[in-house]
């Protein structure tokens, strides 16, 4: 198998460490994760990554952790070795080798085995230390490493304070050339004079000893961008270029994803959009485009798996509803080609009750066991009052009005795509959709839509639309080409007009043009609902209320669904559901008995036994029961229902035998234990 990686972008988060300080949380990690910690990456490990993995709480995240850790780092993950961890683990043998040889810590504690470790071999290496009249002292030269944050030529000087001990990290600012010479009489104040001093003596130490830096014109003071290369921007190297983020979200989603994909977050761009439909519902539209999409080949096809689970909770964290998509992705060898260089965009909708929401969605690749996600809080407007949503900015739009279908990002006849990052070209158009909801039939004749593009706080564009031209109302649709505009960063304001161009509502958003030539637009996957098919966003929207126990608002919802689609059993069983919770068990024996005798949909036979029980029909309501487990399998509240039942009928030992079976699968039930202890000491 070749894995193909598909290239893509972006995220953040914060991580709190517990009261307990630094020093204790490493002094109880395990001996090997203390070592691993404070000496083999403490040079290169980033301050959010050290805070992550001291709170992790075993063996087998930490080994995750340091897993996702070196792949973070791994320059080349289609070769089988990670080079970057192979080179560090040498420079740090080197430095425990060559290194601390007068000092009793091991190589790698000494300046220069922080120094090796972090900046790796030097270009070439100057030794001064047989000099009579200059303590000893080495010059490492390193080049070329201007695209890490440093010069791109600089010095790093070591050296033999008072001739003793182990060679250390020489500072312009802190030493000056006067700690460089052993028999210095001079003013011990004056740089000037310390480094004519040391000119004379030796003229390369000299060159160095008040600045670091190659060619910086420092006249004979110490360089300060000198102290600020040593104290600062060497140390801050290894972690300048890492993405931390990974660590944040490891912690983040700990327990919430396999350990298998623990290690393999992947980094995304995500929008969502709260949508008034057509059908007279909100919709969430939402969107992930991970950094990268792999595949698998084999015989000339290419295969991955992307599985979508989450849910919708309110800010307590209470759930409103679950979110499950498993959608198989196969490509041909000529779709692949056409794919392989752009963005890959996942997009999908749900229907949202009214309220304050945060919708949390993980997307794996089951395949290579991947997975990113998606965090937004957003909200869903109840009421019919005066408002205008926020711009959604898209760069293509497509007539769609042969396709029948509901989609992602479907308003009308129009399916636009928008960009997550609002990334334009200049040969781009720019289309804008918004919403306009609680319009007075006033407004909707005098009120005006007002668009204003500005860069840098200018004025560059100002577009009206008149609402009596707006047929499509509440979804106002606008498309101009962005020709002539340089490549900037821009904030688009629309703006509501009543009456006497009074601004009654604005909302902006923001967009950049790129000098680039072109941009990589994403191939989209979306999973599109066919029109007609309402039923299943009805029932959506009824399983919602009866989460939240709402169930005068459920009901009709749940019945509609089951209406306009009988024979999903989806539908029927969450329309039993609600009629048992508001004790209609009438109207659940009606639906569910002829199901069960004429159509052998034994499914039915669990809330059919429930309604029988509830009008007291206590031997059809075990018959039914009995039916569930047989079809099904055990089922604990089957069997405590069966109890129940019984022991209305006076016969306890078969309570007694249907409760003792229900805690030979549940032992946690600590009501139905006490009802079996009450029917045996009874029988004393």
């Amino acid at each position: 198998m070749k894995r193909i990686l598909l290239a893509f972008s972006i995220l953040a988060c914060c991580v709190v460490l517990p009261a307990q300080s630094e020093k204790e949380l490493i002094k109880k990690l395990p001996l090997q994760h203390r070592k691993w910690l404070s000496e083999e990456v403490v040079y290169i490990i980033t301050k959010v990554e050290k805070e992550v993995f001291l709170q992790l709480d075993t063996d087998r995240e930490r080994e995750t952790f340091i897993s996702a850790f070196w792949k973070q780092r791994n320059p080349n993950p289609n070769l089988p070795e990670n080079e970057f961890k192979k080179e560090h683990y040498r420079r740090i043998a080197y430095a425990n080798n060559w290194f601390g040889k007068d000092s009793p810590a091991p190589g790698w504690r000494t300046d220069m085995g922080r120094i090796y470790i972090t900046l790796g071999e030097p270009k070439s290496i100057e030794r001064f230390e047989s000099d009579s009249e200059v303590y000893p002292t080495i010059i490492w030269f390193y080049q070329g490493l201007a695209a890490k944050g440093l010069p791109d030529s600089f010095n790093v000087v070591f050296f033999k304070q008072h001739g003793l001990g182990e060679y250390e990290l020489y500072s312009p600012v802190k030493f000056g050339p006067q700690a460089l010479m052993r028999n210095y009489e001079g003013d011990a104040t004056s740089y000037e004079e310390a480094y004519y001093a040391l000119l004379g003596i030796q003229p390369q130490l000299a060159a160095v000893s008040l600045s670091l830096i190659t060619g910086e014109p420092v006249g004979i003071t110490p360089s300060l961008a000198s102290e600020l290369l040593i104290r600062e921007k060497i140390p801050e190297m290894p972690q300048r270029t890492i993405k931390d983020i990974y660590a944040s979200n490891l912690l983040k989603f700990k327990g919430q994803v396999e350990i298998d994909y623990a290690d393999n977050y992947i980094e995304s761009s995500s929008q969502l959009n709260v949508v008034f439909d057509r059908t007279g519902h909100y919709f969430v539209h939402y969107l992930i485009e991970p950094r990268r999409l792999s595949f698998e080949e084999h015989q000339g096809k290419y295969y991955t798996t992307i599985e979508l689970s989450g849910n919708i909770s309110d800010r307590s964290g209470k759930m409103l509803t679950q979110i499950a998509r498993r959608v198989p992705i196969e490509l041909s060898q000529g779709q692949m080609q056409r794919v392989k260089d752009k963005l890959f965009s996942f997009q999908d909708m749900i229907p949202v009750i009214p309220g304050t929401w945060r919708i949390t969605v993980f997307m794996k690749n089951l395949t290579t066991k991947e997975f990113t996600s998606l965090d937004k809080e957003f909200v869903i407007p109840a009421g019919e009052k005066l408002g205008l949503s926020p711009p959604l900015l898209a760069n293509r739009i497509n007539d769609v009005s042969a396709i029948a279908a509901h989609k992602p990002f479907r308003f009308g006849n129009s399916h636009l795509l928008p960009s997550p990052r609002n990334d334009f070209l200049a040969s781009d158009d720019l289309t804008v959709f918004c919403q306009l909801h609680g319009l007075t039939a006033e407004l909707k004749q005098e009120g005006i839509l007002e668009y204003t593009l500005t860069r840098r706080g200018e004025e560059v564009l100002r577009r009206e639309r008149s609402l009596r031209d707006c047929p499509t109302l509440p979804d106002v649709l606008e498309t101009w080409p962005l020709k002539g505009q340089s490549a900037a960063y821009y904030t688009l304001t629309v703006s509501l007009l009543g009456k006497n161009r009074k601004a009654l509502l604005s909302e902006s958003a923001e967009f950049f043009i790129t000098p680039q030539p072109s941009l990589p637009r994403p191939w989209v996957v979306s999973v599109p609902t066919v029109a007609g098919d309402e039923a299943l966003f009805l029932n959506e929207l009824g399983r919602q209320y009866l989460q939240l126990r709402e169930l005068d608002k459920a009901r009709p919802l749940l019945a509609e669904a089951f209406a306009r689609d009988p024979e999903d059993a989806r539908f029927g069983l969450d329309y039993c559901q609600v009629l048992l919770r508001k004790q209609e068990y009438a109207q659940v024996k009606a639906i569910a008995l002829p199901l069960v005798n004429e159509k052998s949909r034994f499914e039915y036979s669990l809330p059919l036994g429930q309604a029988h029980q509830g009008l007291a029909e206590f031997a059809e309501a075990i018959a039914q029961y009995a039916e569930h487990i047989t079809r099904f399998g055990a089922n604990v509240n089957a069997f405590n229902q069966i109890g129940e039942c019984y022991l209305q009928l006076g016969e306890e030992a078969e309570a007694l035998k249907a409760w003792e079976k229900s805690l030979s699968l549940n032992p946690q039930q600590p009501r139905i234990k006490e009802k079996v202890d009450a029917l045996k000491n009874n029988k004393k």
